[in-house]
């Protein structure tokens, strides 16, 4: 009589090899990588010497600038690329993940090949490059974080464009009557704020489709300041568009490390609030009793409610916190960037902020990361349309969306929104 294997005969190890799945996403990405790096670094090399700079002339210690050819520094470059490519398929075939770290390399390595060969016999700055990231990932990080809380309590924030608008529009107005910066901070979350509350009413109060009233309020706070800025503000700009800006602070020890701490430490008050934020609510969303009820409302909405949370005014409060916050950024285009109010001066980092809460998977910190990203790939740009680069521009239009849609196939995993995300919520 032929035995037939029941699930009780199979030994666990072997069942739980059968449930091991592959994922080629990191390998090929790799690949794609390293064969773009043997065509621009190798194929179409450059001959000269890059020089790195690795300190401005102005710090407490300034360090040697890192000099390297071109041409060497593409193949050596190009090598260890292989290298690492060979390294993520091997663990791939054996049903393991590609290290993280190992990804950070790979990414550091390519950048470095890629500067030494767009900029060569050329100086990168890299004091200056990194400053300029941090400076337009700003208002994205801010935007995100409110895009996280704003989902993670079940509804979608589409107005994250509208909100930044209005912050960078009411803090650029206060500030230059009052001539106090903080006073235009304040205005700037109040009026996000506001523009989450038509968001909030519409959407929880009258069933409204989410993103509909999204994208109206978006349109609707662009035309808005659009008009005030034509007929009011150009007409009177040394009253309500000349903004005092805020000066950097130095924090003592930290902002004396060499290349680091003049990025991250020799700042303006609203990137170290930035700081704070991120972390705020990171800690907030995952280790609180606040956190909890909200990830429950916007995952489980009938089984909140069955507990005694108060679904739809928790969604509320926390849509207008997520308007705050992307209003306090949008503060930073007025104050702490450019100086003053100009027509749709956002353009588009409202929508940015929301793919960097997709790719960052709802997390505050992947977001965060993910907002750095594009405003690396846009300072990219910035820099190497000043070195000379022979990167056609048109390409280097395209920078900030290519590395979308890289970040999407090759180092983004499939991403899960909130279950009730863009779900109202009608008790029963």
């Amino acid at each position: 009589m032929t035995h037939v294997a029941s699930a009780a005969d199979v030994p666990v190890s072997e069942s739980l090899e059968v449930a091991k799945v592959r994922s080629w996403k990191a390998p090929i990405a790799f690949a794609v990588f390293t064969i773009a790096a043997v065509l621009l670094f190798i194929v179409f090399s450059r001959d000269g010497d890059t020089t790195f700079k690795l300190s401005n002339d102005s710090d407490a210690i300034v360090l040697p600038p890192l000099v390297m050819s071109a041409r060497g520094a593409g193949i050596v470059v190009t090598i260890l690329l292989a290298v690492i490519t060979g390294v993520s398929a091997w663990r791939t075939i054996n049903y393991k993940n590609t290290w993280l770290w190992l990804v950070a390399v790979y990414v550091v390595l390519f950048l470095t090949g890629f500067f030494a060969w767009a900029a060569a016999g050329g100086t990168v700055p890299l004091p200056g490059f990194l400053l300029g990231t941090v400076a337009l990932s700003a208002p994205l990080i801010f935007g995100s974080l409110g895009g996280v809380i704003s989902e993670r309590s079940g509804v979608v924030n589409i107005a994250i464009e509208g909100q930044l608008l209005a912050g960078a529009f009411t803090s650029a107005v206060v500030a230059s009557v009052t001539q106090n910066p903080y006073l235009g901070l304040i205005a700037a979350m109040v009026a996000g704020m506001l523009v989450s509350f038509v968001l909030a009413a519409f959407s929880i109060k009258y069933f409204v489709d989410q993103i509909i009233v999204g994208v109206v309020l978006n349109v609707l706070v662009l035309g808005l300041t659009s008009f005030l800025y034509s007929q009011v503000l150009t007409s009177n700009t040394p009253l309500l568009n000349s903004p005092p800006r805020f000066q950097r602070i130095s924090i003592p020890f930290l902002s004396e490390i060499p290349l680091v701490g003049p990025v991250f430490f020799r700042q303006t008050i609203i990137i170290y609030v930035m700081y704070v934020a991120i972390a705020l609510v990171y800690w907030g969303l995952f280790h609180t009793k606040w956190g909890l009820r909200v990830r429950s409302v916007g995952e489980h909405p009938q089984a909140a409610d069955t507990v005694g949370i108060r679904v739809n005014t928790t969604r509320f409060w926390n849509v207008s916190l997520a308007g705050a916050i992307a209003g306090f950024g949008g503060a930073y285009f007025t104050l702490g960037s450019v100086g003053g109010f100009t027509k749709d001066m956002t353009a588009g980092a409202g929508f940015i902020a929301l793919a960097a809460v997709i790719f960052g998977q709802w997390n505050p910190i992947k977001a965060t990361l993910a907002a750095l990203l594009f405003g690396f790939a846009t300072n990219l740009q910035n820099m190497l349309g000043a070195l000379g680069s022979p990167v056609e521009s048109e390409f280097l239009l395209m920078l900030p969306y290519i590395a979308t849609i890289l970040a999407v196939a090759g180092f983004v995993g499939q991403s899960r929104p909130p279950a009730a995300s863009g779900q109202a919520y009608r008790k029963s």
